[in-house]
């Protein structure tokens, strides 16, 4: 008799991984055997750096980086999270007011350099406004996930007793990009006043939501299982079939590698830009693991 394979797993819950996390999605191909993690960002790192799960939730830049730095992890074409950007780089009006020309030379906070919303923001900033990532003084609060990667020379770690919106209300930063935790303060509103119509503007020229997660694998345990490669990825994609997760025909949560192709290859481009990479990479290798299981 043939014994399925247990897979740690490590997913935040969503309207499209609550069927799998709640029994309504299996397989008997494998196994998932759910742990919680809250925030969802500290399952990261440990999945870089030690591939502590069979399956894992990741911020898709760290996941680059992890490519670039030849961890032995690989991403399914599945993304759990993903959100416009605009309006996640804010100001306190009451200390200093800003427009986007006035990031020229600011003092931005953001929790990495490396965190995921971060580099959109950074993307939109440079490719959409015309201001370079090393025309800011970058200021952070964390290392990397990846522990090999160190800062470009435009950033400063902030002290150790700092923290970011105490720093932006003291007016001791200009901005700072913030994700799901925006402050719902009077006076912490966003640089980009219009962000909701420069988002559209956004996808109308781009074709996608800017992603934030994606699904990896450990490859030791996709080649001891090839099975449970497709496995999981079938459970992915009914889970999102049974949540439904559409919006205005905007798909929050594209799958597959065609819908991923060039959103992937846009955001290769701006971390090379931002200096994230340990070498350059190509679309076809971020998928060549998924399709060798296939």
């Amino acid at each position: 008799m043939t014994t399925v394979p247990r897979f740690k797993t490590i997913l935040a819950s969503y309207p499209h991984t609550l069927p799998l996390k709640g029994g309504l999605v299996s397989s008997d191909k494998v196994t998932l055997a759910f742990e919680e993690v809250e925030p969802i960002h500290k399952a990261f790192k440990p999945m870089a750096m030690n591939q502590h799960a069979d399956v894992c939730e990741m911020a898709i830049v760290t996941y680059l980086q992890a490519k670039s730095y030849n961890k032995p992890v690989f991403m399914l074409p599945f993304v759990v999270a993903s959100r416009f950007q605009q309006g996640c780089i804010i100001h306190n009006t009451a200390v200093k007011p800003l427009d986007v020309s006035g990031l020229r030379n600011a003092r931005v906070g953001v929790r990495s350099y490396s965190q995921t919303t971060g580099v959109w923001v950074r993307a939109i900033l440079q490719n959409t406004y015309g201001i370079a990532p090393d025309q800011i003084e970058w200021i952070t609060f964390d290392p990397a996930h990846l522990a090999e990667y160190d800062d470009p020379s435009w950033c400063t770690r902030a002290p150790s007793h700092k923290a970011l919106v105490p720093m932006l209300r003291a007016g001791e930063i200009d901005a700072a990009i913030l994700g799901n935790d925006l402050p719902k303060e009077a006076n912490l509103e966003p640089v980009i006043a219009d962000h909701v119509a420069a988002d559209n503007v956004w996808f109308q020229q781009n074709h996608f939501v800017p992603i934030n997660h994606v699904v990896v694998m450990r490859r030791v345990s996709a080649q001891a299982h090839p099975a449970t490669v497709s496995a999981v990825y079938e459970m992915l994609l009914e889970g999102k079939a049974k949540a439904k997760r559409t919006m205005l025909d905007i798909d929050y949560i594209p799958s597959g590698i065609d819908k991923l192709y060039d959103p992937l290859k846009l955001l290769i481009k701006f971390c090379n830009q931002q200096k994230l990479l340990a070498r350059n990479l190509s679309v076809d290798e971020v998928f060549e693991d998924f399709l060798s299981f296939k």
